[in-house]
């Protein structure tokens, strides 16, 4: 039921396409505040730490630097050594206008580093810390 809040908004933005981090942001708001009455607001330094933790996976430790470097204006790799494109929206422009794109790559990177999917929370804390590198 709650994600059928955060489909339905980003249904309302997906004829277009395309969003801003500050409508997305906006979203995320809205489903950690149907997740958490006592949601307060999204913290830059809560996304910080989010992108720099690291967590055992299969015997090997992983973060968002793993793929994404230590400075996420830079040029990253995969695993499989294929190039990623900054995350900084600051050195790429496409990133995070695209809801389907930022859904798609929030569940498979979420899963991939920390074995679940991210909070809606987790996503806004993120965004409003990577929109200022």
């Amino acid at each position: 039921m709650k994600r059928i809040g955060i489909a339905l908004l980003f249904g309302l933005t997906s004829s277009l396409a395309l969003a801003e981090p500050v409508a997305l942001l906006e979203a995320y708001k809205l489903q950690a505040q149907q997740d958490n009455p006592a949601f307060a607001g999204f913290s830059a330094e809560r996304g910080k730490q989010l992108y720099f933790a690291e967590q055992q996976q299969d015997g090997k430790t992983m973060s968002c630097t793993s793929c994404h470097t230590r400075d996420p204006q830079q040029t990253g790799k995969t695993l499989a050594f294929r190039k990623i494109e900054p995350l900084a929206p600051s050195a790429n422009p496409k990133r995070f206008v695209d809801t389907r794109k930022v859904e798609k790559w929030f569940r498979r990177n979420c899963n991939d580093v920390f074995a679940r999917e991210c909070t809606a929370q987790e996503k806004g804390d993120f965004i409003t810390w990577i929109v200022t590198q």
